[in-house]
């Protein structure tokens, strides 16, 4: 996407006010963000949000010296002065080698791919009450369902460009549509709440709100009369929708900075395998309509896709440019737009390869264990990897539910669990993670 006018002239600006002020490089960013939001709970309304805001950010260096701030202020005297004090603060910060401009030659060149990211449609604040009404009341006639923590529809609509004073030139929006409920099943001074959401950035990709309704029902109503089970190791499966969390930590652990500062369990690890063989995990930047996609990262940097691990081994970290001169490596395109600070690092569209079985085989084939459907106040030592967390889903006897369970933990070492998790077949689609349910054998399981 190409720069508006008025975005470009005042990027522009910003930087050649940065330079007068003596920066040696700089780099700035515009965001534009507009958001509406509906909330409504037992088909009265909660609140209705609407959100506008627009800012210029700057990040200045002087010799290995750098400092960054933002303003909304996007007028001629704002900008100015703006660059004159981030330059100010830059020769007052303490030197640090890492820091500079991404390298020319790693940053991404040609026309940008049309990803799908914008749609046209602008839902009004009362189309978008009357989604989160039609969601909950669909909930609320699932038998068992007495009770609604609400439902919320919302919109999103953003804009974000990037200058630097070398010449890189770069813009992209995206629009974002959600809508979700959570139900409350009630039953004998029991009570259970589950919920079920989905975002997409095509408001038309969006299931009906009665669809969304009804599964949120559907699942909160199964969980009455949820109990404990004894303190074992035994099997247990992670729902498609929440697996998610269990791969979270190997981004976190493979980030450059985490790997550089040494506080990650997987900091010695590259090139081992700490997966179980044929475990794949692919980075595609480039998918159309996807959550994560993108055309460059947040320093300008060219993006690609990638395996991040390959038949259960670990094959590179991520990084942004600080991070890779720290580590002595190139930077690959994991850059996150600092705007208003340093740039972080993260990721794009992930995909975990799937497996063979599908969600009632895994359980025909483990026998008996634990499916977890929600998990809560996790506990990690990004140091060690040892790791917990509060769960509630069900007990399977004979490849069968038996009942809802609650109030037990999951624990382990994430070495030791990665080494030995299964993928299902049945893929969730819902965010920038496409995954399938996780098995793990003789997981220690916590309860009475």
């Amino acid at each position: 996407m190409a720069f508006d006018s008025d975005s470009h002239a005042a990027l522009a600006a910003l930087i050649d006010y940065a330079k007068q002020a003596g920066a040696d490089g700089s780099e700035a960013s515009l965001a534009s963000r507009e958001s509406i939001s509906a909330e409504v709970r037992l088909g009265e309304l909660e609140g209705m949000e609407r959100e506008e805001g627009r800012s210029v950010a700057l990040r200045a260096f002087i010799g290995k010296r750098q400092a960054a701030a933002s303003s909304t202020d996007l007028s001629s005297k704002g900008l100015k002065a703006l660059a004159e004090r981030t330059v100010a603060m830059a020769k007052a910060a303490p030197e640090d080698k890492f820091c500079g401009l991404l390298d020319a030659r790693y940053r991404a060149t040609g026309a940008a791919p049309d990803l799908e990211q914008s749609d046209t449609a602008r839902p009004s604040p009362e189309e978008l009450l009357d989604l989160a009404k039609r969601c909950e009341a669909a909930s609320l006639v699932i038998p068992g369902i007495a009770n609604s923590g609400g439902a919320g529809a919302s919109f999103e609509n953003s804009y974000f460009v990037y200058a630097t004073s070398d010449g890189f030139e770069g813009a992209e929006s995206g629009t974002s549509y959600s809508l979700g409920t959570q139900p409350v099943a009630e039953k004998d001074d029991e009570m259970e709440r589950d919920y079920e959401w989905r975002t997409k950035r095509f408001f038309a990709d969006l299931p009906s709100a009665e669809e969304i309704g009804r599964l949120a029902g559907e699942r909160t109503a199964k969980r009455l009369g949820a109990r404990k089970v004894a303190s074992q190791k035994a099997t247990v499966i992670f729902e498609n929708r929440l697996a998610g969390r269990i791969i979270s930590p190997l981004f976190s652990g493979i980030s450059g900075t985490a790997v550089a500062r040494g506080v990650s369990f997987l900091k010695d690890k590259l090139g081992q395998r700490v997966f179980a063989p044929d475990f794949e995990v692919r980075e595609d930047p480039f998918v159309k309509r996807g959550m994560g996609s993108r055309w460059f990262d947040g320093e300008g940097g060219a993006v690609k896709p990638m395996t991040l691990v390959e038949d259960g081994v670990i094959t590179t970290w991520l990084l942004n440019a600080s991070a890779a001169r720290q580590l002595g490596l190139e930077p690959n395109g994991h850059a996150t737009a600092g705007h208003g600070g340093p740039p972080g690092i993260g990721s794009a569209n992930m995909f975990v390869k799937p497996g063979e079985h599908d969600l009632a085989a895994s359980m025909q084939n483990a026998g008996k264990g634990l499916f977890i459907t929600d998990m809560f106040s996790p506990s990690l030592n990004m140091n060690t990897g040892d790791w917990s967390v509060g769960v509630a889903g069900y007990w399977f006897e004979s490849g069968e539910i038996a009942h809802p369970v609650s109030e037990v933990t999951v624990a382990g070492n994430l070495l030791d669990i990665f080494a030995r998790l299964r993928c299902g077949s049945d893929v969730d689609k819902r965010g920038s993670l496409e995954i399938a349910s996780l098995i793990v054998d003789d997981l220690a399981i916590g309860g009475v």
